[in-house]
């Protein structure tokens, strides 16, 4: 992880399903590295694969999806809270169902 200004840059690994939300007061960026990402929104499905980038608008509720897995690099407010209670982490901060680390950890 970096720390630009006062945004987060991450590189996780993604598998699963991260838990459907939403930020109130902030886009959020994705780029996959490697592998596929479907990002499920209210009335679509984005599907990404390698040097895909997609910004998902604040306010707009959004579930990643990786089945095979992935490793995505993601852009956001240092204080983005997301939400879960899962003891897996993402963004650094409680996550559900989708596992998020950083690649060649573990």
């Amino acid at each position: 992880m970096a720390t630009l200004n006062d945004y987060d840059v991450r590189v996780v690994k993604t598998h699963g399903e991260f838990t459907r939300h939403s930020h109130p007061d902030t886009d959020e960026l994705f780029l996959v590295l490697a592998g596929s990402l479907t990002i499920r929104l209210d009335d679509a499905e984005v599907t990404l694969g390698p040097g895909h980038l997609y910004v998902v608008p604040r306010g707009v509720h959004h579930q990643p999806i990786s089945n095979d897995g992935a490793e995505v690099l993601l852009i956001e407010p240092s204080d983005t809270v997301n939400t879960g209670g899962h003891p897996r982490r993402a963004h650094g901060r409680p996550a559900t169902g989708l596992s998020f680390a950083r690649p060649g950890a573990g």
